[in-house]
């Protein structure tokens, strides 16, 4: 809502009647349809297939919020049509979703907007509420954390919580360190490359200089919907390629049973997202085992509520096996850095012009 509210808010300003927009897990769909709800808009979804099946409680609260949600890929659009042809189950990606938003918003011309939930500069800026909330707390109890550590998906989750605590490390002459869970499914940080490329899959965004996988990377159908997103902000990618911050990749069954020891201690069951930063921090308290003990922040970002079945098949030992298909990331990251060369290419040729 952070984000979503003040979207919604200018794009009412703007006289803009309707907005639409793709959600991996849902949370940003929700929380979408709920700001056009209040500001008198209309709101399309198209949710990713996997999550749409996973977590059928999502699609019904957009629709109690009066939003309209697809799964997708979807038969609606160009680009779903195109991505079912080599997505048969459905499956889907954001930047699937993405692409479909997208397109429908590009054929309702003026009436319609693309609204975005996570990745562009805009968002991460609304998302620093949260470390700004959590500066303030850390100051109330007197401490400040040596880790901040969120999950990565395209990244205002990371961004919002991490970039104000680099802040006030500088302001207060103290060392932070921020840490990015993302999964082994779709570990664009710890194995993709940083390159020109596109944010969808139909290839109607700007081309934007990230760490990707490639848009045509499809991850499994991990619990962690909002994390299988194949590239990362372009402000947060500049950052990482300097070393602002390092990046874990962590398996399903370890994130999971991470959430389970954290509803164990604490009382709250964390979204399988969430789940994936408690499993890095849990990493780095065995790692200073015997030493002095480090102060932690986790951003636990959504509560899994809604992910009850996935953590039953935890329990179980039942999870379905979440590594990436090697080839497909081969194939999709040599696209990618072919991309990448003829861009290369052709703006060392605009120079010499």
């Amino acid at each position: 809502l952070n984000s979503a509210i003040a979207q919604a808010y200018y794009y009412k300003k703007a006289g803009v009647k309707h907005l639409i927009t793709g959600t991996g897990a849902g949370q940003w769909g929700t929380a979408l349809a709920y700001a056009c709800r209040q500001f008198g808009l209309k709101c399309t979804v198209f949710m990713v297939g996997i999550s749409y099946r996973q977590k059928p409680q999502r699609p019904r609260i957009v629709e109690l919020f009066g939003g309209e949600i697809h799964e997708s890929p979807s038969p609606l659009t160009r680009t779903g049509r195109d991505a079912m042809q080599r997505d048969p189950e459905r499956i889907g990606s954001l930047a699937v979703a993405t692409g479909e938003a997208i397109e429908m918003a590009r054929e309702m011309k003026d009436s319609a907007r693309f609204a975005v939930g996570s990745g562009e500069t805009c968002v991460i800026l609304h998302q620093t509420v949260i470390g700004n909330e959590a500066v303030g707390q850390m100051q109330a109890l007197g401490d400040f954390p040596d880790y901040v550590v969120a999950c990565m998906g395209a990244g205002s989750n990371f961004g919002g919580v991490g970039m104000p605590f680099l802040r006030a490390a500088r302001e207060m002459g103290r060392e932070v360190e921020l840490v990015a869970a993302e999964p082994v499914a779709c570990p664009k940080l710890t194995r993709g490359d940083y390159l020109f490329d596109i944010n969808d899959f139909s290839g109607t965004t700007p081309v934007t200089r990230m760490y990707t996988l490639g848009s045509k990377f499809l991850a499994p159908g991990i619990h962690a919907g909002g994390l299988r997103y194949h590239g990362t902000s372009a402000f947060l990618s500049t950052l990482y390629a300097h070393k602002g911050f390092s990046a874990r990749a962590i398996p399903q069954p370890e994130a999971l049973g991470a959430g389970i020891l954290f509803a164990d201690c604490e009382g709250i069951i964390p979204a399988p997202e969430s789940a994936h930063a408690v499993a890095a921090a849990c990493q780095i308290a065995r790692e200073h085992k015997g030493g002095a003990a480090p102060a932690i922040l986790i951003n636990i970002s959504g509560h899994g509520m809604f992910d009850l079945a996935g953590y039953e098949e935890a329990k179980r030992g039942a999870l379905a096996d979440d590594r990436p298909d090697e080839a497909l990331i081969a194939t999709s990251l040599g696209a990618a850095r072919a991309r990448n060369d003829e861009l290369a290419r052709a703006l060392s040729a605009d120079v010499r012009a």
